[in-house]
């Protein structure tokens, strides 16, 4: 699976900083040309090509809801599927709130072991929204693992620049402990930039179409031992 082990979120906290600047931020669809096997040769002979992801935010008076869906293709069809369900609680003013979630996907070479996490997330950015960075700090259960207790911690962060908006940058960090084959403990990074196409004069404001690139940073993720560099060409739409 391509992607993301925690995002793994760090999207529900992201999407909500995001929301003040871009509303339509909520709602999304993602596609992206992973050039892993092109980079890594026959370490990563079989890896999918393509992923699609769909991700899904709603705020409410108590806090907010967010849940992504990847999707993994080869000629073959569907060999992968990861999703996130989080939680954000907060009955009070911010910088604080309570985070819940879990994560669980199931590939042709790799399971993921059902994961529930739990703890606090702060958050933190400008008057103006055009920036601004959280960071979580949680314990994460993981179903039948050899050792089940473990912990996570996760930054996220988003920049909107160049005139109204044009580019965005955006990402999280993860590291986390779990035991596996290559590691007990984990890093895993997913900068991506953005061209948000109805920035520039000329174009509809309600054309929704943004192109960029994600860059996967992984160490001792996938049962792979090591640091990978694995970057994507995306294209990504979204809803009103």
């Amino acid at each position: 699976m391509k992607k993301r082990v925690s995002e793994m979120k760090k999207r529900c906290v992201l999407t909500v900083l995001l929301l003040p600047l871009f509303p339509v931020v909520a709602q999304n669809v993602q596609l992206h040309y992973d050039t892993g096997s092109a980079l890594y040769g026959k370490e990563l002979d079989g890896r999918p090509q393509l992923t699609s992801t769909v991700e899904m935010f709603k705020p409410d008076k108590w806090g907010s809801t967010f849940f992504f869906i990847d999707m993994d293709y080869t000629a073959q069809g569907i060999v992968g599927g990861y999703w996130e369900i989080a939680r954000e609680f907060r009955f009070w003013k911010p910088p604080f709130s309570i985070h819940a979630e879990y994560n669980g996907g199931l590939t042709s070479s790799f399971p993921f072991q059902n994961a529930y996490l739990g703890g606090l997330t702060y958050t933190l950015d400008d008057a103006r929204f055009s920036k601004g960075f959280t960071f979580s700090a949680m314990y994460k259960y993981i179903q039948k693992n050899e050792s089940p207790s473990n912990f996570q911690l996760t930054a996220t962060w988003y920049l909107h620049f160049l005139g109204n908006g044009l580019c965005t940058f955006t990402g999280f960090a993860d590291w986390w402990r779990e035991k596996t084959t290559a590691g007990e403990y984990i890093f895993m990074a997913e900068p991506q930039l953005w061209v948000n196409l109805n920035r520039i004069k000329g174009v509809d404001e309600h054309f929704n179409l943004s192109l960029g690139s994600e860059v996967e940073l992984t160490h001792n993720f996938g049962g792979r031992k090591g640091f990978y560099t694995i970057p994507t060409l995306a294209v990504k739409w979204t809803f009103n």
